[in-house]
């Protein structure tokens, strides 16, 4: 997907919402496992719910991998999924890859080839080489951790390396390396205060904003110091949507948080752009 068709998307639906699939069998509604595939009938189920409302999915391929070759499985289905009945959403590999170059190849081989996502999450610590491999590939995208919601974030990514921190160094190194304009950009809605700063150094780049809703994030802050000519976000909530119920009507009420979110969102851009 181009940069273009995904504002298209955001325009066309007044929404810049991404829907976290971080989907836990520990979690979900327990009618749902006994179906053969819980995993993959949950996903859908939100998937079919939503998908008027969001531009966006993001797996967290974690949560898959966790059970081994049959949670790969149920990411492949619901990968194929989407992209076979709603080819028009943007769909985000949250795999945080990131390791030499033909190690990286091979991760952006399997996430952009073999499963045909348009994005990956990947971690910049290891450099260029490590990054590159990524952005070899037309019509993808390459979202880098730069400021991320958690915690530890404060460990490394705001330390100062002379006069500047980290997470600025990250922004101003990326870029130089090739093909930098298929990168975007992990920013935490919890770090709302530092998007000036962002801003001042990728202005017009994509960020990927996780940590409104369950995490507790301001939407609005974010888009106040966040928001570009072309929106420039992705704001994703996983379990703030996904886990509003446990009960069978759980795709319904994801679908009223969706909304409400997308209502938020539909406000916001009226008045913005």
């Amino acid at each position: 997907m181009t940069t273009q068709e995904l504002v298209a998307q955001i325009r066309e639906k007044k929404s810049f919402l991404v829907v976290g699939l971080d989907t836990d069998l520990d979690k979900i509604p327990k009618h749902l496992l006994k179906e053969e595939d819980p995993i993959f009938a949950f996903n859908k189920a939100i998937i079919d719910a939503t998908h008027d409302l969001c531009v966006g999915y993001k797996p967290n391929i974690a949560f898959y991998e966790a059970y081994g070759i049959e949670g790969w499985k149920s990411l492949e289905k619901t990968i194929n999924y989407l992209n076979e009945n709603y080819p028009e959403q943007f769909t985000i590999a949250d795999a945080k890859r990131g390791d030499i170059g033909n190690t990286s190849t091979r991760y952006a081989k399997a996430f952009f080839e073999s499963l045909n996502f348009d994005s990956i999450t990947i971690a910049p610590y290891m450099g260029s080489d490590s990054v590159e491999p990524f952005l070899a590939f037309e019509d993808k995208h390459t979202i880098i951790l730069a400021l991320t919601s958690n915690q530890g974030a404060f460990d490394f990514q705001t330390q100062k390396i002379g006069n500047q921190e980290v997470y600025k160094k990250v922004l101003e190194t990326s870029k130089t390396y090739e093909n930098s304009d298929r990168l975007m950009y992990v920013v935490g809605a919890t770090k709302a205060e530092y998007l000036t700063d962002i801003r001042a150094i990728i202005p017009e780049a994509f960020l990927l904003v996780p940590g409104v809703g369950a995490q507790g994030g301001s939407l609005e802050e974010v888009c106040k110091y966040g928001m570009t000519k072309d929106v420039g976000l992705l704001v994703n909530s996983s379990r703030g949507i996904i886990y509003k119920s446990q009960g069978e009507d759980f795709a319904i009420a994801a679908r009223e948080v969706a909304k409400n979110m997308q209502e938020s969102m539909r406000a916001i851009l009226q008045e913005a752009l």
